[in-house]
Order: structure tokens, then sequence, then C-alpha cells
């Protein structure tokens, strides 16, 4: 993600002597943290690695792949304490939290995190001489997060699309047929698989709201960007789809909250962060978005530019005007433009897999893989090898590749 321009946008129109806006992005593999200062020149930048930096957890890339190998989650305090670990190092370091006017972020789309009754209570009387995940401990009636690389809510796709009239019909409603990853299924295997633990929790944040809630002290509202990745909302609308909620779960759209648009002021910080680091109790906390939007807004793409992002997952999305949704694909409101919307495709096997063959043929080294590489002939004879390291996107098994003869 570059700039901020979803947030600076709401910013920079209302005063012209902001000294510090925070960001910070919660990643399948990282926490970072990027604060700029009035024109936009990043001041301050850092990471906290999830499997280098907390061992404890055991991760693998950030997550645990369960035995059936379609399973696939990431435990809720691990993300906690890379946030009080990346404050600490800002603190350690001198870093001046008083100057920082706003903060905002994005976080991994489709992760789901799910906060116990009474969560709320504790989020808002968090007492500051204790770190966040200690004083979050029991907030979570999920301790394991479901994520993006899951693939284990097949049935719940299916009856999700027969509900509401087929797979194109949900594509109208929400901007994308059934995916395993989307937010809905995944709520419908909870409350399908273990009933108990849908009725103990309180909210459902995805992780960029659950992020905004830690620093809003309270449950922040689900931003309409990230909302249309869940194959809940009506994207036209921008409301949640009674037909969907009801297909997934009961009950589901008092959990959810209200949707709000990507820029809305959520409030201002809360006291614990203005206790434990010293923020500006004016400071102010902009809606969270999804890593996705987050980077169309960041690398502020206009009507007919095309982006293509490489990362965990690889994702080609531009900005429209009408949107058409179709079986293949993603149709998101724009997270700057209310009136625009976001097109995407995604293919699971990114990052992870080409770091996975760097590991193996290379000696985890991309120098020596460049050095491999450039030992061959352009072109490779011909030969064209495909690594699927993870069970992927529905629409990528039916985009074919198409070869010069």
């Amino acid at each position: 993600m570059n700039s901020p321009l979803w947030l600076h946008n709401q910013f920079f129109q209302m005063e012209t002597c902001i000294l510090e806006l925070m960001i910070f992005i919660f990643f399948s593999l990282q926490l970072k943290v990027i604060a700029v200062d009035e024109c936009m020149r990043v001041i301050y930048e850092d990471t906290v690695n999830f499997d280098k930096d907390l061992p404890e957890f055991g991760t693998q890339g950030g997550v645990y792949v369960h035995s059936d190998r379609l399973t696939v989650t990431s435990p809720v305090l691990m993300w906690v304490k890379a946030l009080d670990m990346i404050l600490e190092k800002m603190k350690s370091s001198g870093f001046n939290f008083y100057s920082v006017r706003a903060l905002s972020g994005a976080g991994q789309q489709h992760g789901s995190v799910y906060w116990r009754e009474g969560a709320n209570s504790v989020l808002q009387n968090v007492p500051p001489d204790l770190p966040l995940h200690q004083a979050l401990k029991s907030c979570f009636s999920v301790s394991n997060s479901p994520v993006w690389m899951d693939s284990s809510t097949s049935a719940q796709c299916c009856s999700l699309e027969k509900a509401v009239g087929g797979a194109q019909k949900l594509a109208e409603i929400s901007g994308s047929r059934a995916y395993e990853r989307f937010t809905g299924n995944q709520i419908a295997k909870i409350y399908s698989q273990n009933p108990e633990i849908y009725a103990q929790t309180e909210r459902i944040s995805l992780v960029s709201s659950f992020a905004a809630s830690l620093f809003l002290g309270a449950y922040a509202s689900i931003d309409y960007s990230d909302g249309s990745g869940m194959n809940l909302l009506q994207i036209r609308e921008k409301v949640w789809s009674p037909i969907c909620l009801e297909a997934c779960a009961p009950g589901l759209e008092r959990k959810l909250g209200h949707p709000v648009p990507s820029s809305k002021i959520l409030g201002s910080i809360s006291p614990y962060f203005i206790r434990r680091y010293g923020f500006n109790p004016a400071c102010k906390v902009v809606a969270f978005t999804g890593d996705n939007p987050a980077s169309l807004a960041g690398m502020r793409l206009a009507e007919g530019d095309i982006a293509i992002s490489l990362g965990t997952s690889d994702t080609l999305f531009l900005w429209i005007k009408e949107p058409k949704p179709a079986l293949e694909g993603h149709i998101l409101c724009s997270p700057v433009d209310s009136q625009a919307y976001m097109a995407l495709l995604c293919f699971k096997n990114g990052s992870l897999t080409r770091e996975k063959i760097r590991d193996e043929l290379a000696s985890a080294s991309w120098n020596e893989f460049s050095k491999v590489l450039s030992s061959t002939a352009v072109g490779n004879d011909g030969n064209v090898g495909m690594s699927l390291g993870r069970e992927r996107p529905v629409q990528a098994a039916s985009h074919p590749l198409v070869l010069p003869s």
C-alpha cells in the first residue's frame, strides 16, 4: 500500500497544519506501521514479522494450516501482541505519539474476528499498565480466526447460492458469487458446527474493523469497501442483504453492526493509548479498510487505470463506475468514491509459492534465484511450470493459461 489517500483526503481538507498521520497494516505475514508528515513524507516505518518476532505462536507464514489442508487460521492474540510490540518499539525509539492527529489502517481481507459477550466493556476499560494482549486474552469466542487462505466452506457456499437463487444472483447482490474465503460463509460454518460459540459471540469484525476497534476502545464499524468482500453486503445500496444474512446465521445483522463509508471518522482514540503511550486526546480514528481497497486508494488509481499486486495472493484491480458482477472475479465498493467501484481478480498462489520454490531451489536467496534464472535461455526452451501450493479461489480454475505457439 502506498500513500494512505483515503485518510489523506479526509483530513487534509479539514486543516493545513497536520504534523503526523499513522497507518497500521495487518498483513498476512506481518504488522506494519507507517507515520507520515503533512507533506506525506514517511518519517517512521517498522514491522513485526509474525513468524520471526512472535515464535511462541508457532505460525508458518502467519497462519496455521490444519490437518485437512483446507482450514487455515491465525491466532487473534498474535495480532494483538504484534500491536503491543510495535508500539513499545516506537515508544523506546522516542517517537512523539502526541503529535499524531489521526490514524487509520488496513487489514487482510475476508478474515474474521469473534468478540465474546462482554468484550466491548473490556475494550472500554483496559488498564494502561497492562499490554493489550494480556487485557484482552479472554475477549474472543474463537481464538483462531479464519483467514483468506481458508478453503473449507464449500458446503456453505453451495447453501448460500441456493438460498438467494443461484451464483449469478448472489454476484448481483454482493459483487461476487460464493467463495470459500468470504466472511459470510466462514460465519455460516462456525454457526453450523459450533452454534454455542456463535451464541456466545457479541460482535463479528473483519480484520480491518478489529484493528480499528483496538484503537477506538469500542467495536468499530465495518467499512463499505472491505464489507463488500463478505458475500453479505448489497454493493449498490451499501446495506446488509437480509436474504444473505438469513442464509448464513440467525441474528447476524446485530452481530455485524452498521457498515460505514471508508472515510468515516469513527471517534477519538481510546484513553488507554493516551495514558500508556501519550497520544493526543484529539487524535481521530478513521475507519480501517481491506488491504486490496487500500492499495487502490494508495496508488491513486483513476477510472481506466489497472494495477497488479504481487503479494501473498496475486491481484489485478481497477477502478470502474458501473458494476457488472459476473461469475468470475469480484466487484467491491470503492474506498474513495461513494459512486464508484473496484473490480478485482485474485489468485491465492502468489508470493508464498514463489518463495517456496526459491527456498527449495535457490537456498532461500533471491540473488541466487536470479543467478539460476539468468543461466537459462530466455523462454526456457518453451517449458512452463506451475506450482499450486494451496487450494485456489474458484475463479482461478476457470482462467486458462494461454501460451504462445
